[in-house]
C-alpha cells in the first residue's frame, strides 16, 4: 500500500515538473506575438505619417494654383520716325506676347488685346489669339505692332520728349482663362501685363523694356 502511494506521489511530481518546463516556452511565444503586433502598429503609424506628409507637400505644390504671367518679349524695331515740331511719331516692330504658366497643369486662355499707350492714351493695339500655355511652360505668340499718334491730342509734353531723343510708351493686357489640374479641377485665373518701353530715337532701337 505504501509502495502505491509513493508511486502516485512520484507521478504527480513528474507531471508538475513537465508543466513547469512547458510554461517558459508558452510565455516566449506570447512575447513574440506581442512584439510582432507592436512592430505592425509601428509600421502602420509610420505609413500614415508618411502619407500625411506626401499629401501636405502635394497640396502645397502641385495643387496650389498660381496666377500666370504675361510679358512682352524682345522687340525688333522695323520703323521708327518722329517729328518734334508736329509733334508726332510712327513706329512698327515685331515682338512676342509671352504667357508663362508655372502650374502643374495647362492654362487655357481666351482671346485678348494688348494696348500700347502714350501717357495713358492708346496709340495702337494688337490682338492676342485664344490659346493654351502648357504645364510649367511659356506660350510665345509672335505679333506685329504698328503705332502712331493719330489719336493723340496736341501735346507739348510729347514734343519735349521727342526732342530729348527718348520716347516712352506703356503696354497693358489682360487674359482670362482657367488652369486645369489633374484633369478634374479647373480654376479661373486672370493674367495681367504692364510693360514700359523706352525707344532711343537716334539709334531707332529699344533702350529698355521693363514688365511687371
Amino acid at each position: 500500500m505504501a509502495e502505491k502511494i509513493k508511486q502516485a506521489l512520484a507521478s504527480v511530481k513528474g507531471y508538475t515538473t513537465r508543466k513547469d518546463e512547458q510554461l517558459p516556452t508558452f510565455q516566449s511565444e506570447e512575447e513574440l506575438k506581442r512584439q510582432k503586433r507592436i512592430k505592425l502598429f509601428t509600421y502602420i503609424g509610420i505609413f500614415i505619417v508618411f502619407q500625411i506628409i506626401v499629401m501636405t507637400v502635394f497640396g502645397l505644390t502641385v495643387m496650389k494654383v498660381k496666377t500666370p504671367k504675361v510679358r512682352l518679349g524682345d522687340i525688333s524695331v522695323q520703323e521708327l520716325t518722329s517729328v518734334p515740331a508736329t509733334p508726332s511719331f510712327n513706329t512698327s516692330f515685331t515682338t512676342q506676347i509671352r504667357v508663362k504658366n508655372t502650374n502643374w497643369g495647362p492654362y487655357k486662355f481666351d482671346a485678348g488685346i494688348a494696348t500700347f499707350m502714350y501717357q495713358g492714351v492708346p496709340v495702337g493695339q494688337v490682338a492676342i489669339p485664344k490659346s493654351k500655355a502648357g504645364m510649367r511652360s511659356t506660350k510665345k505668340i509672335n505679333v506685329e505692332v504698328s503705332l502712331n499718334t493719330d489719336a493723340l491730342p496736341s501735346s507739348s509734353t510729347l514734343s519735349n520728349e521727342l526732342n530729348s531723343g527718348v520716347l516712352t510708351l506703356t503696354s497693358q493686357a489682360k487674359l482670362t482663362g482657367k488652369v486645369e489640374l489633374m484633369l478634374i479641377m479647373k480654376k479661373k485665373k486672370s493674367a495681367n501685363m504692364d510693360c514700359t518701353i523706352a525707344f532711343d530715337l537716334s539709334t531707332k532701337t529699344v533702350k529698355s523694356l521693363q514688365c511687371k
